[in-house]
């Protein structure tokens, strides 16, 4: 969707340190309904909208953020063409409530307790959503690392702000995660099995990226998914190429096919799409909320 938005990061601090951290990443999307002869309207949507905090020991933050499962919770797509398992519908890409994280030499520990909603914030007769995830390997040391994910609660079944079901529906899944970096290609692969949202489901997803040049300018990316939720199969491939431009503008190109089986019908779908990410500082947004680190895209 084509969009114009903000990220803005403020630090909060004294003369012992940092105290927290505000982070703000909103946009305002063109959306077209088809279904509605075409017509277009204007949706604010809100993505990070969180303060965190590590005076307790961990970091600890409160707001809307990612839940604590899967690659999701650490590897942010927002803004790539590929789509992680958490944005294709199997899981909240961000959710509202309160999470808290903690590194160690070995690895890193994540705990959240959210509504269970998604983009909006909805209650609706006990939705929630407790995730926890652990892992294995630093990978900005060592190049790999490895995740177990457990989520259970009643979660509501939405699409971006659309409430699709009204009535919360139970959660009990685990995941793997695990990514490796080596050379100039990075891996990236994705588990997940159990219970999502009342209905049997499984899913895998694995990234392969190509980096051509040793800055990572020029890149493509190939990614095959497969998920499985009730009697609904699902096949995706995504093929990426991009190209920072550059220091502010970058070029992205996908083509992806779906094939998808639900209710006996098969479909196929594919798609090419187009993507131009322009994303520099600006001077207003410092004067106006003071000083920190800010930008737009």
């Amino acid at each position: 969707k084509p969009s114009l938005g903000i990220d803005y990061i403020q630090l909060f601090s004294d003369e012992t340190g940092d105290l927290a951290t505000f982070a703000l990443q909103a946009r305002l999307a063109l959306s077209v309904d088809a279904n509605r002869g075409n017509s277009k309207t204007l949706e604010p949507q809100l993505y990070n909208a969180y303060i965190k905090s590590k005076i307790l020991g961990p970091y600890v933050w409160l707001g809307h953020n990612r839940p604590a499962f899967g690659l999701s919770s650490y590897f942010d797509s927002h803004g790539l063409l590929l789509r992680t398992l958490a944005v294709s519908g199997l899981g909240y890409d961000r959710d509202w409530g309160v999470g808290a994280y903690k590194d160690f030499p070995w690895g890193d520990l994540s705990l959240s307790v959210t509504t269970g909603s998604g983009m909006p914030i909805l209650f609706k007769g006990g939705n929630y959503l407790a995730a926890g995830r652990i892992a294995y390997g630093v990978l900005s040391r060592d190049n790999y690392q490895g995740g177990f994910s457990l989520a259970f609660g009643r979660a509501l079944d939405t699409m971006g702000y659309e409430l699709m079901d009204s009535e919360p529906r139970r959660v009990r899944v685990v995941g793997l995660d695990f990514a490796f970096l080596r050379d100039n290609l990075e891996h990236r692969v994705d588990l997940l099995a159990g219970k999502w949202l009342d209905a049997d489901t499984y899913a895998l997803s694995y990234r392969l990226g190509l980096n051509l040049d040793p800055e990572g300018r020029y890149k493509i990316e190939g990614q095959p998914s497969y998920w499985k939720r009730g009697e609904a199969r699902t096949f995706e491939l995504g093929l990426g190429f991009s190209v920072v431009a550059t220091s502010n503008l970058t070029v992205r190109v996908g083509y992806f096919y779906d094939s998808s089986k639900m209710e006996g019908e098969r479909t196929h779908d594919n798609k090419v799409l187009l993507q131009l990410y322009y994303y520099r500082p600006v001077s207003w947004l410092s004067k106006l909320f003071g000083k920190g680190r800010k930008g737009n895209e």
